[in-house]
């Protein structure tokens, strides 16, 4: 990939909350149309990194660029407007709510005029089906089903459809696989390899290192916070990648004291550490 196909950059990360490091000097690349696979044991520092590239954390040190430009991400919406979606397990849909309510959660459209406008359930369902099923998921044809009663896959699909629909750049998938099937985690396979051939740069998070040899076309492994090793497609085997992963000691009571940092200086942020 030529260098001005990156679209989203960190450069040199580090995230802190108060004494505790947590990321220690990140420096990756999503380009266009390839998908990144950032690998790690639980407690590697995924979530951490996720939330920093998303604007839920800012970073402690390093910055961030997208299409080349440094851009400083306050809350996860101004993430979300310069066109980075992350789609967390199950896709963050509300399960007792249609497919097409959920698909335009907060966006709806509607029909009428001033003070009598309604939401217009015919179009949503219509846009929903239709953009679900271009992804080649065929057994959703009624946009007033529940959410509830699809697969974890489903959930999946219609949430990555949604983000492309609404104007996604990056998409950040976080564990898309985790606890799915063997089916269903085929199916959220397929549906990353069609974003990406739509041009889309995504991340994709997971410890599972046959799903990320499905789909990947560049690889880091995360490790205390810190990258481990980075490499392209075809670069390292399965076992190698495994061995790479369990390298690492866990960061279970790293996360612990995180969360009793969080609670204590609740309402206030965290100061740098330099």
């Amino acid at each position: 990939m030529p260098e001005s196909a990156s679209v989203l950059e960190m450069r040199g990360v580090d995230k802190s909350f108060g004494p505790i490091d947590v990321l220690h000097e990140i420096s990756l690349k999503v380009n266009e149309g390839e998908v990144l696979c950032l690998l790690g044991d639980n407690g590697a520092g995924k979530s951490t990194l996720i939330k920093t590239l998303s604007g839920v954390h800012q970073p402690t040190r390093g910055e961030m660029l997208m299409d080349g430009k440094p851009v400083n991400f306050v809350r996860p919406k101004d993430a979300q407007d310069m066109g980075i979606a992350t789609v967390h397990q199950f896709g963050g849909t509300y399960p007792l709510m249609s497919i097409g309510r959920n698909f335009f959660a907060g966006a709806e459209p509607t029909r009428g005029w001033g003070p009598f406008k309604v939401f217009d359930r015919r179009k949503a369902n219509a846009i929903a089906v239709e953009q679900v099923r271009k992804f080649g998921i065929t057994g959703i044809d009624d946009g007033d089903r529940l959410v509830g009663g699809l697969s974890g896959g489903e959930r999946q699909s219609l949430a990555i459809a949604r983000a492309v629909y609404f104007g996604a750049r990056v998409l950040i998938l976080d564990e898309p696989t985790a606890a799915l099937g063997v089916k269903q985690a085929a199916h959220v396979l397929r549906i990353v390899n069609e974003a990406k051939r739509r041009g889309l740069a995504v991340v994709f998070i997971t410890h599972q290192v046959m799903h990320a040899m499905a789909v990947g076309d560049h690889f880091t492994v995360l490790i205390r916070g810190a990258i481990a090793a980075d490499f392209r497609k075809g670069e390292k085997t399965r076992e190698e990648i495994a061995d790479l992963m369990a390298g690492g000691e866990s960061m279970a009571d790293l996360e612990a004291d995180i969360e009793g940092y969080m609670e204590t200086h609740e309402g206030h942020p965290p100061p740098p550490v330099h």
